[in-house]
């Protein structure tokens, strides 16, 4: 049932929203797709993930500077509004929105393979119905209630890392075989080309599934408008966020390919779930299984709540219908949550048509998705900072560092990603789809989006002491 308020409750604490972004960025991409990098560049996939990682760090002190001074909901689309244009930030909201949307039905592919382990005969479109359902109840709930269990589903996630990183230093450590193979360092030299068999080339291609891994990180933005305190909760989860991602992907895989040659690791399937069934335990394949599927449907979970967030942000400033912005008596957007899980079973119904091709596709189009938002998000800082500059404004107490070279080399890198994108066949589908998906937008905008909508929005402005 729908209430008649309009405004979210500041009720997520800074370990909800510490959780909620790991969450959405320590999901598919790493427990899942990082078997596909690792085919793509070999070892020297971890070359790509730095440089992935300072890529979206650049993106994350950005976008937290803005949510300090800034602090609202659907918060780049809004900054981008106002310190670009009406119209792009009309398209960074849906694009993000599209984004997170696509990035779930890549969740709910990988939910339904790893079922499969477990019940091989039944039809994944089964479990990606049981998802769907299980991550839309969740979404209906109070947003404190969803924090929390979002804490929960995430902890599950970092506590399988850290045992995956200390359990395998100590079979590194002690020489333990595993499946055959001596661990150690020289596994990230010793096999079919070495630490990088396909050369700067393979590093390259690899960026394209990289970028997707990190895409979502920037739903920390969205919390900005349901923070307690987000002067303060903001500036502590952008600075360790970023960090502690980057840490667990790097080495996480680092430890993964000392332990066995990345020659081993196969493609379409969990390297984590690899690994330990090479432990020649039962168990413990089973129990990775268990957490691998775990990551997958939170991810799709803080996903959801980006996606609504983000509808509800677009909604106030004109950019969507008004009832977008309709509150249940949980004080949540029940509309934009409907309208996720109607276009999560648009892609069930794309993964009965190309169930094997379904995740590099939509892993493609959401690697075009996240750099717009994220080129986007880095143009908004852009414009503010030169505002401030003109106007002699104060400063936010978080400054980018090393402005404003930060923001260019930032833009440059996304600027290459989309190149790469068309070298490959799934990256020129994304091209397509992204190209097919700006246009349709463009005709939104000038058929739909009403006067009022076309005016840059003035956002509530919180100025803080230089730190």
């Amino acid at each position: 049932m729908l209430v008649s308020s309009d405004r979210l409750g500041r009720t997520l604490s800074l370990r909800h929203i510490r959780f909620i972004a790991l969450g959405t960025a320590i999901g598919t991409g790493l427990f899942y797709g990082s078997s596909e990098t690792i085919q793509a560049a070999g070892p020297a996939v971890l070359v790509a993930y730095l440089v992935a990682g300072c890529a979206a760090y650049a993106v994350m002190r950005a976008l937290g500077e803005m949510a300090v001074r800034h602090p609202v909901a659907g918060s780049f689309a809004q900054y981008t509004s106002r310190y670009v244009s009406p119209f792009l930030g009309f398209l960074t909201g849906w694009t993000f929105t599209f984004e997170m949307i696509v990035v779930a039905v890549a969740d709910m592919t990988a939910a339904a393979g790893y079922m499969g382990m477990w019940y091989p005969d039944t039809p994944g479109w089964v479990w990606m119905v049981a998802a769907i359902a299980l991550i839309c109840g969740l979404n209906l709930l109070r947003v404190k209630v969803f924090g929390e269990l979002e804490f929960w589903f995430t902890l599950i996630k970092i506590v399988t890392i850290i045992a995956l990183i200390a359990g395998g230093l100590v079979l590194i450590v002690l020489g333990v075989s595993l499946g055959g193979f001596d661990p150690g360092p020289h596994n990230l030299f010793d096999h079919a080309g070495g630490f990088a068999p396909f050369g700067v080339w393979g590093i390259v291609m690899s960026l394209g599934i990289v970028v997707f891994s990190f895409g979502g990180i920037e739903t920390l933005g969205m919390t900005a408008g349901e923070t307690a305190d987000p002067a303060r909760a903001i500036p502590k989860a952008v600075n360790t966020v970023p960090v502690r991602i980057l840490l667990f992907y790097v080495a996480t895989l680092a430890v993964i390919l000392m332990l066995i040659p990345w020659t081993e690791i196969g493609s379409g399937e969990s390297p984590f779930v690899q690994v330990f069934a090479k432990l020649g335990v039962p168990a413990a394949a089973h129990i990775i299984n268990f957490v691998v599927l775990t990551a997958a449907l939170s991810a799709m979970n803080s996903i959801t709540y980006a996606a609504s967030r983000t509808m509800y942000g677009l909604a106030e400033q004109h950019h969507a219908p008004a009832v977008f912005t309709r509150l249940s008596r949980s004080g949540v957007p029940i509309v934009p949550v409907a309208i996720v899980a109607g276009c999560t079973v648009v892609g069930l119904g794309a993964y009965l048509l190309i169930p094997d091709q379904l995740f590099l596709v939509v892993a493609s189009i959401a690697t075009f998705a996240t750099v717009l938002t994220w080129a986007s998000i880095l143009l908004a800082h852009h414009g503010m900072r030169r505002e401030m500059a003109r106007t002699g404004e104060p400063g936010t107490g978080f400054p980018m560092p090393l402005w404003p070279w930060t923001d260019v080399v930032a833009l440059a890198f996304m600027a290459f990603v989309v190149v790469i994108l068309a070298f490959t066949e799934s990256g020129r589908t994304a091209l397509v789809v992204g190209a097919i998906w700006i246009a349709l937008l463009s005709a939104a905008y000038a058929l739909f989006v009403r006067p009022e909508g076309r005016v840059r929005p003035q956002l509530e402005t919180r100025v803080l002491e230089p730190r």
